[in-house]
C-alpha cells in the first residue's frame, strides 16, 4: 500500500508543475486522497463488502468532491488533477498513467445491470476539464479528450478528440516515455498544430469557392472583351473569403 502511494505522489510531482513537494501533494491533493480511499472502497467491494464500499465511496465524495463507485477498477499511477465533479461509474475502467480534469463523467447510457455500461480508458489517456464521456466503449491508449467533449464512441489509440459530439482532430503515434512525458500537460485537448479536419475542409471549400468566383469574373472579362454578349446577374453581395475563413478559425 504504501509503495504504490508512494508511486501515485511521483508520478503526480512528474505531471504537475505547481507541485511542490511529496508532503505538499499527500496533504493538499484531493485526487490523490479520493484514489486512496477507492482502494479500500474497492477492497471491499471485490470482498462482498457492497454497503461499507459504497459508504468509503460516500465519505471520500464528501471530503474530495471526487465520486468514484466502488466497482470501478482505477490503474496505477493515474493522476485526478483538481477534480471537483469528478463521476466515475460502477463499470469504468481507467488505465494506467491516466490523468483526468476537473467535471469529467465517465457515464453510462444502459440501464441493465450487470453489463458494461460505462467506458474503459487505455494506458496513459488524458481526459480534459469537463469531458463527458457516455457508454461502454474503449478510449485508446495515449488518446486525448479536449474540454467539454462530449464523446459517444470509441477513440483510437494517440487520437485527440474535441467537441459535442467529438470528432477527431489529430492521431499521434508516440511511443517513447519522454513522448509521452512532454505532451502530458496538454490535458485541455489543446494539441500545438493540431487542426481541425473539419474547420480544414471548410476554409478549403471557402478558398476554392473564391478561386472558382475570381476564374469566372475574368472569363466574363474575356468574352466582353471579344465582342459576346454576357447576361448580367442580379447583384449579390460581395463574397469575402478572408471573412468567412475567420468564422471558421
Amino acid at each position: 500500500m504504501f509503495s504504490r502511494l508512494r508511486e501515485d505522489i511521483a508520478s503526480i510531482i512528474e505531471r504537475d508543475p505547481a507541485a511542490r513537494s511529496a508532503w505538499e501533494v499527500l496533504t493538499c491533493y484531493p485526487g490523490l486522497h479520493a484514489i486512496v480511499l477507492h482502494r479500500v472502497a474497492h477492497w471491499c467491494w471485490l470482498r462482498g463488502l457492497k454497503w461499507l464500499g459504497r459508504f468509503i465511496s460516500y465519505i471520500a465524495r464528501m471530503l474530495t468532491g471526487i465520486e468514484i463507485h466502488p466497482g470501478a477498477t482505477i490503474g496505477r499511477r493515474v493522476f485526478i488533477d483538481h477534480g471537483f465533479g469528478v463521476v466515475i461509474g460502477e463499470t469504468a475502467e481507467v488505465g494506467d498513467e491516466c490523468t483526468i480534469y476537473q467535471g469529467v463523467t465517465l457515464g453510462g447510457t444502459s440501464l441493465s445491470k450487470g453489463a458494461k455500461r460505462h467506458p474503459t480508458l487505455g494506458r496513459g489517456a488524458i481526459i480534459g476539464a469537463g469531458a463527458k464521456i457516455l457508454g461502454g466503449f474503449t478510449v485508446g491508449e495515449g488518446a486525448k479528450v479536449g474540454s467539454n467533449a462530449v464523446v459517444v464512441k470509441e477513440v483510437p489509440a494517440g487520437a485527440t478528440a474535441v467537441g459535442n459530439p467529438a470528432h477527431i482532430v489529430q492521431r499521434e503515434n508516440q511511443k517513447s516515455r519522454e513522448a509521452v512525458v512532454a505532451r502530458m500537460f496538454e490535458a485541455y485537448g489543446v494539441t500545438p498544430n493540431g487542426d481541425d479536419p473539419l474547420s480544414s475542409a471548410i476554409h478549403g471549400l471557402v478558398n476554392h469557392a473564391a478561386a472558382q468566383e475570381q476564374q469566372i469574373t475574368t472569363i466574363i472579362a474575356i468574352l466582353r472583351n471579344a465582342g459576346l454578349r454576357c447576361e448580367t446577374l442580379p447583384e449579390m453581395d460581395k463574397f469575402d473569403p478572408e471573412q468567412l475563413n475567420k468564422l471558421v478559425e
